[in-house]
């Protein structure tokens, strides 16, 4: 068995409880498995997360954390405009490479529904009130086109979730799930949105 540090051990069971979540999905996850993966016992991971519930809505909490610090860090380098919308664009596609299972977790919440994903967007709300904000702005000064911003959120965040994370659908539609498709699915989204958005 290997060893782990108590002060590391929530934080340990917390990713290898994302990775589950993310992969495998919510349902198909077992704390037995998590246990087994890291080499502890269920009742260590009970200790910390006393059921399987408590510990989604701590890997929740972690993972919206860490995607509001992505996408803050993203728009703090970007300028004006249209290079706000690359900027996260670009972010979610590093995602699916460097950490998929993150993605994977917000679908998974989506489709779990409440309380899950009524958490994730609670945790997320300040970032999509600055993006509704945004996009109102940029179509009241005339530099993008008016849509709904709500609407055209949900709908670009359900493209760009599924265009980045959609492995199997990719292959039966005949694409390469391949890095390089990868790059080519990002030029060719941020080609859609940029016609969508831009006068």
């Amino acid at each position: 068995m290997a060893t782990v540090t108590t002060s590391a051990t929530p934080d340990l069971i917390c990713d290898a409880a994302l990775v589950s979540f993310g992969t495998r999905g919510y349902e198909a996850t077992s704390l037995d498995r998590i246990a087994a993966g890291l080499g502890l016992r269920k009742q260590t991971i009970l200790y910390w997360f006393p059921s399987k519930e408590a510990l989604l809505q701590a890997v929740v909490a972690s993972s919206a954390d860490e995607l509001t610090s992505i996408f803050e860090a993203a728009l703090a380098q970007a300028g004006t405009g249209w290079s706000r919308v690359e900027a996260v664009v670009h972010s979610v596609f590093r995602l699916a490479a460097r950490k998929p299972e993150l993605l994977g977790l917000v679908r998974e919440v989506g489709r779990l529904g409440p309380p899950a994903a009524d958490q994730l967007t609670a945790r997320l709300s300040p970032l999509l009130n600055r993006a509704i904000e945004f996009l109102e702005l940029e179509m009241d000064l005339g530099t993008m086109r008016r849509h709904d911003p709500r609407f055209f959120l949900l709908s670009t965040y359900s493209i760009v979730i599924g265009v980045a994370t959609e492995v199997e659908v990719h292959r039966a539609l005949g694409m390469d799930p391949s890095l390089r498709s990868l790059v080519e699915r990002r030029r060719a989204l941020l080609s859609f949105l940029r016609s969508a958005l831009l006068i």
